[in-house]
């Protein structure tokens, strides 16, 4: 049967259909193109009471201009299952970007480089403890619950050629530091680095220790051993960090913003144009924590620490999150006039599972303050607040604040998303005319069907 002129404009129809359906849909991808790459670390071995600090180089990373979204890990084993932190506990992972001559290799897995060498380029973020921590991104055993996402419209932007100094190319660093405490003789004490659980009298670069450092990271670096139970037996395991990064595509419609790591062990010193000195912080990374007097109730037994300093660049908050261990109970930064910046509480976990182990922080609250409702001010004077509970004491503590800040002045620009909205509204629009075409076509040719075009009597 011969349908003519009607069969041919119904398939043309269907297919300019199809076509713009499809244009719609990539449409629609391509706005909400958020990425996800997920990687392994090179392998870590542990055994009980053994210690993991290691850095890797060149790690497997999202390549070309792009925007960070969000970065986070977590520690697996060889068959991918999640490790609690009662078995192994991760002290802290972080992430630092730096350029590396092309001509110029070094093994993956290294020591502390600290970048020393001419043929690498330290990329450091905004401050301002940059000194000490330069990274982009780090994290401890809250990694598991604490939102690392990066709202919209803003990025992390890295990769640009026009940053990258000929001869050279992008890379990045990892360093893993975490510790097997099976069978450990006391848990707290071997992940709050106690020197006398690890038998430790001088650093890893064979330096003495004061004799008032009793414990911290100086006590548990990488092949030291904490001390376990006598008798106790564990195998060895092959563990890795497995790290999830989501990106976009850099262009225009992405408002790229600054990193701030903040430190409540800084020793800030103002400047002084007069003797032409600058401001300068001096982070010493950790604490000791002293328990409160015998007698006291717990829930009264509050150690409070605070830095004051000056910020350097102003700018709109667009994401803040702490880092504290095991015994926090709280970081707030304050602005001048004792305005709330930020504030950000661990969350203890009440069980065994991965996630939720009991006693151990599992997780930071972070803050998410609307586009330009928080600012901080060139010049301002900020106040950062670290509380610890001191029922017992505590080595080796942290308190750090992590700051996104966009430039204020930066204004957001919505040319391009109305554009993408007009282009995905329009496309939707010319779908569905085909739609219509569709069904006007199909109806002028069933109405000339029942009419007799191409109709053939039953023959009797």
């Amino acid at each position: 049967m011969a349908c003519g002129l009607q069969c041919l404009l119904l398939y043309m129809s269907i297919v300019f259909l199809l076509f713009m359906v499809q244009s719609s849909q990539a449409q629609l991808r391509n706005e909400n193109g958020v990425k996800t790459d997920v990687f392994l670390s090179p392998e870590f071995v542990l055994e009980p009471g053994s210690v993991s600090n290691k850095f890797y180089y060149n790690i497997d990373f999202p390549r070309g201009h792009i925007a960070i979204k969000s970065f986070n890990g977590e520690v697996i084993d060889e068959k991918g299952n999640p490790i609690p932190l009662h078995e192994t506990y991760l002290h802290n992972w972080f992430v630092e970007r730096y350029y590396q001559q092309k001509s110029i290799d070094i093994p993956k897995h290294h020591g502390d480089l600290r970048f020393l060498h001419s043929d690498h380029i330290l990329i450091m973020n905004s401050g301002v403890c940059d000194s000490v921590f330069p990274q982009y991104f780090g994290l401890g055993s809250e990694t598991r619950k604490t939102a690392t996402d990066v709202p919209d419209p803003y990025g992390i932007e890295v990769g640009n050629p026009a940053d990258i100094p000929d001869g050279y190319e992008e890379r990045w660093m990892l360093n893993v530091h975490a510790i097997d405490t099976r069978g450990a003789e006391d848990k707290l004490g071997c992940i709050e680095c106690r020197c006398d659980l690890y038998n430790v009298t001088a650093d890893e670069y064979g330096c003495a220790l004061l004799p008032n450092y009793i414990g911290g990271a100086k006590c548990c670096y990488d092949s030291t051993r904490c001390r376990v139970k006598e008798g106790f037996e564990g195998v060895k395991r092959s563990l890795f960090l497995r790290y999830t990064v989501k990106y976009v595509d850099w262009d225009a419609s992405v408002v790229p913003v600054k990193i701030y790591t903040l430190d409540v062990t800084d020793i800030w010193t103002k400047a002084d144009e007069s003797r032409g000195l600058k401001a300068r912080h001096h982070c010493l990374v950790e604490y000791d924590v002293e328990s409160c007097p015998v007698g006291m109730a717990d829930d009264d037994c509050i150690h409070t620490k605070t830095s004051t300093f000056t910020w350097p660049t102003g700018g709109d908050v667009i994401y803040g999150v702490a880092h504290q261990h095991t015994g926090g109970i709280g970081l707030t930064l304050y602005g001048e006039g004792g305005r709330v910046i930020c504030s950000s509480n661990p969350t203890y976990g009440t069980g065994d599972e991965p996630g939720n182990e009991a006693g151990y922080v599992v997780g930071m609250s972070t803050c998410y303050p609307s586009p330009g409702s928080v600012k901080i001010s060139t010049g301002e004077t900020l106040t950062l607040v670290s509380n610890y509970n001191s029922a017992r004491r505590h080595t080796g503590v942290m308190g750090l604040f992590y700051l996104l800040i966009s430039d204020s002045s930066t204004k957001l620009d919505t040319t391009e998303a109305h554009k993408s909205r007009l282009m995905s509204d329009f496309g939707w629009l010319v779908a569905l005319f085909g739609v219509g075409l569709v069904v006007l076509v199909i109806f002028m040719f069933y109405g000339k069907s029942g009419r007799g075009d191409g109709y053939e009597a039953i023959k009797g």
